[in-house]
């Protein structure tokens, strides 16, 4: 008999503190919120945003950009950083790229942004310089 109680307070106990460590954890995972899962993919490359849509280009890819609450708030960010409308700003996201819809314009890869990692303080330097003759 008293080995069946210490095995149920064994029992109880070990239940008790699996609990108590599984609320603990949810607690810290809700006080950092910003802190997301690595199962989203880091991208790199110069973002620009405009009124009728937004693109990452990378060394190797173009990605067209979801355009949402997170490209929203990208684009705010960049906003300080560039000096003319079109001005493109390297900035770093962690994000899920998926194919576009059958019958939709646009770009063949959507980048849906996850959390914005790091954004430069100046555009990237221009591919192309366009510079205009003065007469």
């Amino acid at each position: 008999m008293k080995k069946s109680l210490l095995l149920i307070a064994f029992a109880l106990t070990a239940v008790l503190f699996s609990c108590k460590n599984t609320e603990e954890k949810t607690a810290a995972q809700e006080e950092t919120p910003h802190v997301l899962n690595s199962e989203y993919k880091m991208y790199s490359g110069e973002f620009i945003y405009l009124a009728d849509g937004a693109v990452l280009k990378g060394s190797n890819f173009i990605y067209g950009v979801t355009l949402d609450e997170m490209a929203q708030e990208l684009a705010d960010r960049v906003k300080p950083a560039k000096k003319e409308e079109f001005d493109m700003v390297p900035v770093v996201v962690k994000g899920i790229v998926s194919k576009k819809q059958d019958g939709e314009e646009g770009w063949e890869e959507i980048l849906t942004i996850k959390e914005i990692v790091n954004v430069s303080d100046t555009p990237a330097e221009a591919d192309i310089k366009i510079e205009e003759k003065k007469s």
